[in-house]
């Protein structure tokens, strides 16, 4: 059995430490107010067993907690006065500064909380320590200074989670929409370098790598990109080659149709080192937030302006897809899946059906997922049936991160407008911590969950007003270069606070276990149903009270948790205690999901869920879990029809593992040993992770660096659905 110290350091339960701790209060005390041997031993008895009773590793105070209960029950009220003194008292002292604790279990790789933190994230790299060390003073800052103190309790209970807060000192805001289209065809700024428009399809690629790499270095949510930005490129490349070719042989006298076919050749030769330059530099390179930069690569063939452009922009997919197909090499030489860049692949009428203009690409991308759980797909049918304007017309266009998407906006011209818009951030309800609150009484249930959506509204002010007055110096490349506007030097980026420009996001997470709680039964129960689609309904019927007061875009976002699904489930368990069905997993359900045992067919699962993923406007994905499907590619297929008729966003999540030891290449398992998970080789039992490549869809994309023991878990716990 475990025990996590207050600075995240994980080490052996040791029982020892209960007994000298209740002999210190003990001694304390007169000696007929004295607990005996016999009752310190059943004490250090009972706290044990009900920590090994949690299956999971146990926090400091939940143990100080459990050893006060237990001396209150030996009715021993003086020593337990001492005991709750000797724990105030030390309150105090590590309230005065714990961030040097902090930063010395970073950069000695022992802080287990912050090591599992992000599963994209090496936290043995020095340039992540870097990243994590700010990150504390940053977090330190915050809570002190910055936030008010019942919103730093509510984050500190679970009752909320404040997202980000290590980079909240600084005015950086959440996701963004690259206007790669922009920067292209203007020219940007690079670290005081003037970019011209590129002359060639290649050059493109290489600038856009560039741009990715500047862009997460001065935000910290995820960043995506349009292929089509690139196509026009294309022809760019296609003339200066036949030019090439013609002055080549203009001696010879060849026909123009020899030319043309000589120089397509080429040119599908330098889409290919194009696509090369995106997928390798991405992978290969550190931002300084010490990640692969978080990108989204978006493949619409809509999005073309002609159908030369179109063509052209189908080979750039196809090229995406067959590198992405092949992998790339870890450090033993053997293909493996890339976490990034992430992949979104639009379902539209020229490539949904067999015998369509594009099925080629849709077949593709269907071998794609199979073999490296990418694309996700969006269904335009359906998106432009929810993504609707305010004159009326539907838009289909790419999510800023895993799942965050922008609300319709036109300009004052009135255009739709999405790519240079952004997200100001994130705070997320515990949405079973309410109903657990309420103890199941309905009206009270209301009455809180209010409260609470108010506590997240004024925490998200607090975002907001952080942003308010930064200056465009503060990143030059997204505000003053064309990442996301073209403001002055000096000017702040106020205006593009409000009035829809950009959102801010009301997160929620645990949608299944408020309805579980509250009525018995799964959200999926057409009895259960009502009050969980009431539920969704009251948050975005806030969000739009909140919009019109501010003149903000409050929209209401399925929370991606990752170590946070762990976090909130310690804390109701915590607060509340083991309730079967409720409280007790060590995760707390995503957003509005079926849970994850729940025994449900692939389009039974992505039918239902269709319905809430249209009340989660901010943000939302659904998933089917699959075995391995490479040799069923017309079942994938099935599966992305499906969606294109059902569900706006949607992926199949598969495996993709490799054990460096032994070289197998099948499932990496999940074991239990002593109370905690771990990753193992079926094969040789290998259960060391930097010898092992194992890749997971954790919360709408793809983690590779390991999760915490909740997440774990909950990847543990998953059903197929197909």
């Amino acid at each position: 059995m475990k025990i996590i110290k207050r600075n995240g350091a994980e080490e052996g339960f040791d029982v020892e430490k209960i007994v000298n701790a209740v002999h210190k209060a003990n001694n304390e005390v007169s000696e007929e107010n004295r607990l005996s041997e016999a009752q310190i031993g059943l004490i250090a008895e009972k706290v044990t067993a009900l920590a090994g009773d949690l299956n999971r590793a146990v926090s400091v105070e939940e143990v100080q907690d459990f050893v006060e209960n237990q001396i209150m029950d030996q009715k021993a009220f003086a020593v337990a006065r001492k005991y709750i003194t000797y724990r105030y008292t030390r309150a105090l002292i590590r309230r005065a500064n714990t961030t040097d604790a902090q930063i010395l279990t970073l950069i000695e790789c022992n802080n287990e909380e912050v090591k599992q933190e992000n599963s994209n994230k090496n936290p043995t790299v020095n340039s992540v320590q870097r990243d994590y060390m700010a990150g504390e003073v940053s977090k330190d800052l915050t809570r002190r200074i910055l936030l008010p103190r019942d919103i730093v309790e509510a984050h500190d209970e679970g009752i909320i989670h404040f997202h980000d807060a290590d980079y909240f000192a600084q005015h950086m805001h959440n996701c963004d929409l690259v206007n790669l289209e922009d920067m292209l065809q203007n020219g940007t700024v690079i670290s005081g370098t003037f970019i011209e428009k590129p002359h060639s399809f290649s050059t493109a690629c290489n600038i856009a790598t560039q741009i990715i790499a500047q862009v997460a270095s001065n935000q910290y949510g995820g960043q995506s990109i349009s292929l089509t930005h690139l196509a026009p490129f294309v022809d760019v490349s296609r003339q200066k080659i036949r030019a090439e070719v013609r002055e080549e042989l203009a001696d010879v006298g060849v026909m123009e149709d020899t030319v043309n076919r000589i120089a397509e050749k080429r040119l599908r030769d330098e889409i290919k080192k194009g696509i090369q330059t995106i997928q390798y530099q991405v992978v290969t390179l550190l931002t300084t937030n010490g990640q692969a930069p978080f990108v989204t690569v978006f493949m619409y063939l809509g999005e073309a302006r002609n159908e030369r452009e179109r063509a052209d922009l189908a080979m750039i997919i196809e090229e995406t897809l067959n590198q992405r197909i092949e992998g790339v090499k870890n450090e033993s030489g053997v293909w493996v899946t890339p976490a990034f860049p992430k992949l979104i692949y639009v379902l539209e009428e020229d490539n949904v059906r067999e015998g369509s203009r594009y099925w080629y690409l849709t077949e593709l991308a269907a071998r794609c997922t199979a073999k490296r759980m990418v694309p996700d797909y969006i269904s335009e049918k359906k998106m432009l049936e929810f993504k609707v304007d305010k004159n009326g017309e539907g838009h289909c266009y790419t999510c800023m991160g895993c799942r965050s998407f922008l609300t319709p906006y036109v300009d004052e011209e009135g255009k739709p407008k999405y790519y240079g818009r952004f997200n100001q951030g994130v705070v997320t309800i515990n949405l079973p911590d309410v109903a657990l609150s309420s103890g199941g009484d309905m009206e009270k249930f209301w009455q809180i969950f209010d409260e609470r959506l108010e506590l997240c509204h004024r925490a998200l002010m607090e975002r907001h007003n952080r942003l308010k007055g930064t200056l465009s110096d503060a990143a030059p490349i997204l505000w003053q270069y064309g990442a996301l506007a073209r403001l002055k030097k000096g000017e702040t980026i106020d205006k593009l606070l409000y009035g829809g420009y950009s959102t801010i996001s009301l997160g929620y997470a645990g949608l299944y276990e408020c309805v579980k709680y509250m009525t018995g039964k799964t959200h999926t129960d057409p009895s259960a149903k009502p009050f969980a689609l009431s539920v969704m309904q009251h948050m975005n019927d806030k969000c739009k009270e909140w919009k019109k007061m501010h003149n903000i875009d409050f929209s209401l976002y399925g929370t991606p948790l990752e170590s946070t699904t762990y976090k909130f489930a310690k804390a109701l368990q915590k607060r509340f205690g083991i309730i079967e069905g409720v409280t007790d997993k060590n995760y707390i359900t995503n957003s509005y999901h079926v849970h994850v045992t729940e025994h449900i067919d692939a389009f039974t699962k992505l039918k239902f869920e269709s319905e809430f993923q249209q009340l989660s406007p901010g943000g939302a994905i659904s998933y089917v879990e699959v075995p391995n499907m490479q040799d069923n590619i017309p079942a994938v297929l099935s599966v992305m029809q499906y969606i294109y008729d059902n569900i706006m966003y949607a992926e199949l999540n598969t495996k993709s593992d490799y054990c460096q030891v032994c070289g197998y290449d099948g499932e990496i398992q999940i074991v239990e040993d002593g109370g905690k998970l771990y990753w193992e080789c079926p094969h040789c039992h290998n259960r060391d992770q930097s010898k092992m490549n194992v890749a997971r869809r954790t919360c709408g994309y793809i983690g590779t660096q390991y999760w915490n023991q909740g997440r774990t878990q909950e990847i543990k716990d998953r059903v197929l659905h197909l």
